[in-house]
């Protein structure tokens, strides 16, 4: 009887095993929102991480968290480094690119769990209106897979923060385009 119920764990283990393996190796998340702004406002909330208080979804999840900025104030270089609560976490973003209509970041994330990103906003206005897409996307480790596999993946746990910050950045934009 031991034995046929051994049998069985390590069948149910590599059943297991071999499901997390086959989870895909990169994700991708993505969201857009259309503000009815000029592109430079909106793109000058997100260039400069000093700004990003008033609209990141993830600021209002621990007022206590810490914030240091590193680097440049603003586009290519400027560096964000935040430890705060387990809803926050420990990391750092940092700026590798910023066109005028796109701005690349690296964001990698230390606690709860190591991980790093790439982060991209793309911008493109039409008319009286600014699209933003927020982007991200890496590779999941073979325990990204299975954390993805039992939690529904990077875009149902991170998709509705990204909805929350473009919405809170179409607000602030908004609101301050109307002043």
């Amino acid at each position: 009887m031991l034995k046929k119920l051994l049998i069985a764990i390590a069948v149910i283990v590599v059943v297991l095993v071999s499901v997390v393996a086959m989870q895909p190796p990169t994700y991708v998340v993505s969201r857009t929102i259309s503000i009815a702004a000029q592109l430079p406002d909106a793109y000058g909330l997100v260039n400069d991480f000093h700004k990003w208080d008033s609209w990141s979804p993830w600021a209002t999840l621990d007022p206590g968290m810490k914030v240091t900025y590193e680097g440049r104030s603003s586009g290519s270089g400027a560096g964000y480094y935040w430890t705060g609560n387990d809803k926050v976490g420990e990391g750092r973003m940092t700026i590798l690119e910023s066109t005028g209509q796109q701005i690349r970041i690296k964001l990698e994330f230390i606690k709860p769990f190591a991980q790093t990103s790439i982060t991209e906003f793309a911008f493109s206005d039409t008319a009286n209106t600014t699209s933003v897409t927020w982007a991200m996307k890496g590779e999941n480790s073979f325990v990204d897979k299975g954390v993805c596999l039992f939690m529904g993946g990077m875009d149902k746990m991170i998709g509705p923060d990204f909805e929350r910050g473009l919405a809170q950045l179409k607000t602030v934009t908004e609101a301050a385009t109307r002043k």
